[in-house]
């Protein structure tokens, strides 16, 4: 039946609960207006990515469910092709409903079924709404739930979207090792506590940096092995109720077959519908890889600070004016960016481990908050991994002639000197320094305790950079000479 409202035509559609209008051109049914007139929260709508899963699922299980002889050939040929079209993303309009909304995703997952009935019936030459020959709940859904098909195309979704995320990764890591190899030769300040420390090299800070993006990524590899596990054909809470019993084992293997994914069925389906342990492992991966990017993010800002009044040993490369009052003002606007990013990275994982807590007695019903979330931050952390790469990584310049500047101006080369002075006379002599303000290397020559060529080859960058092998004669040589006697009486 079909009536003009005030908001257009419609059609009318029956369920337990009684009569609603519908949309008469919505390939949705009655089950989808009623969540989209109760859940309008955010605004947000489901990733297409969620529903390409979705159909994907469908699509399997129709199969499955043919070549069982449950469903005839007809009519599953039809879901088949139905199904196709919200897989390929034809049908993303008819995806109305908000992100967050009733437990377990039972709304999206209706959504789902009524558009591909409505799909179906239509190919079969049968009209919207009126679910003939075709049913979303009997034949659509036939031997699945909400309760397997959402947790399953949540980890499908996370599935798709972590490819992308680990190949920006890669390329991120990449460009490091290219900037790495560029500052090899470049001595400059490392620093801890924020203070002098001893000298390093850009090669090996930005080679320390693509490392920690390494471990990061073989973070997301472990845990995509986790999401491979699906409870496809536990249907309610797991026990396969309403299923043939070799659904299951068939759906998994069509499905792995459709994605073109090594998904292997759980060994308990009754786990699998409350324990969100993989997602939340998923989220904890990306955390690794946020807390990561803004370490990596804030030292990129502290290294371009100033540029004449800061540290100033980079220069990134300029992506917008940085004031609108102070004219030539350039900031770090790409690392502060990421690390906003970041911050909301970490959030969302806090949010899902709340969630996944949350998974009362069979089911966890806050899964719609914890797929929202984690794909959330999957496309957060691609987008903002490409962006540092693309805007700063690859364009960042070192600034030689600063950092040799601070080195030479620091007082950073006398832990290379402690193995022969010893420490308490290293330390004296950098008082001294800092006090007369003249550079180590001055005091050391004024006071004779060491030749000027010894000195140079104990302060010569390989020296200062990495391990050396401790001249033993050289030492007892030095603490022999009366100039190094006669100061370390006083020390």
């Amino acid at each position: 039946m079909k009536r003009r409202g005030a908001r257009g035509r419609t059609r009318i559609e029956r369920d337990s609960l009684g009569r609603k209008a519908v949309p008469a051109a919505a390939l949705y049914g009655i089950f989808t207006q009623r969540a989209r007139e109760t859940f309008s929260l955010s605004g947000l709508r489901a990733h297409p990515a969620f529903i390409r899963s979705l159909g994907t699922i469908k699509k399997a299980a129709a199969t499955t469910n043919r070549r069982l002889g449950l469903l005839p050939p007809r009519l599953a040929r039809a879901i088949e092709w139905a199904a196709e079209q919200v897989r390929a993303n034809r049908a993303d309009e008819a995806f109305v409903l908000d992100v967050f909304q009733a437990g377990a995703g039972t709304p999206h997952h209706m959504n789902a079924n009524e558009v591909i009935a409505n799909l179906a019936n239509e190919r079969l030459g049968g009209r919207r709404g009126v679910y003939d020959p075709i049913h979303p709940n009997n034949h659509v859904n036939l031997g699945q739930s909400s309760n397997d098909v959402t947790p399953t195309a949540v980890r499908l979704t996370a599935l798709q979207l972590l490819g992308p995320l680990r190949e920006e990764l890669g390329r991120l890591e990449r460009a490091f090792g290219t900037q790495a190899r560029a500052g090899a030769q470049v001595v400059k300040p490392g620093r801890t506590h924020l203070q002098d420390a001893v000298p390093i090299t850009f090669g090996q800070v930005f080679a320390g940096y693509a490392e920690a993006l390494r471990r990061a990524r073989r973070g997301l590899d472990r845990c995509r092995g986790e999401l491979l596990e699906i409870g496809l054909g536990g249907t309610a809470v797991g026990t396969g109720i309403t299923a043939h019993p070799l659904f299951g084992r068939l759906v998994t293997r069509t499905l792995a077959r459709a994605a073109r994914l090594p998904l292997r069925r759980a060994r308990s389906p009754v786990e699998t519908a409350w324990n969100m342990a993989p997602l939340a492992g998923c989220s904890a991966a990306l955390r690794e890889v946020a807390l990561t990017l803004s370490k990596i993010g804030f030292d990129l800002r502290l290294l371009a600070s100033g540029p004449h009044t800061g540290l100033g040993e980079l220069r990134l490369p300029p992506v917008e004016p940085g004031s609108s009052i102070m004219p030539g003002k350039i900031n770090p606007s790409v690392p502060e960016a990421v690390q906003m990013v970041c911050f909301q990275v970490m959030g969302n994982d806090a949010s899902i481990a709340r969630a996944s807590e949350a998974g009362e007695l069979e089911l966890n019903v806050m899964t719609p908050l914890i797929a929202f979330d984690l794909w959330w931050s999957l496309e957060l952390l691609t987008n903002a991994v490409r962006l540092l790469r693309a805007r700063c990584v690859e364009g960042l310049r070192v600034d030689r002639r600063r950092a040799h500047a601070l080195v030479e101006g620091s007082l950073i080369q006398a832990t290379a000197l402690s193995p022969y002075l010893g420490y308490d006379v290293t330390a004296a002599l950098v008082k001294e320094a800092m006090g007369r303000r003249r550079p180590l290397r001055d005091v050391i020559l004024a006071r004779g305790l060491v030749d000027a060529a010894v000195l140079d080859r104990l302060l010569a960058p390989g020296a200062l950079t990495g391990p050396q092998r401790l001249d033993v004669r050289l030492r007892r040589t030095i603490q022999r000479t009366p100039a190094f006697r006669a100061f370390r009486k006083h020390v």
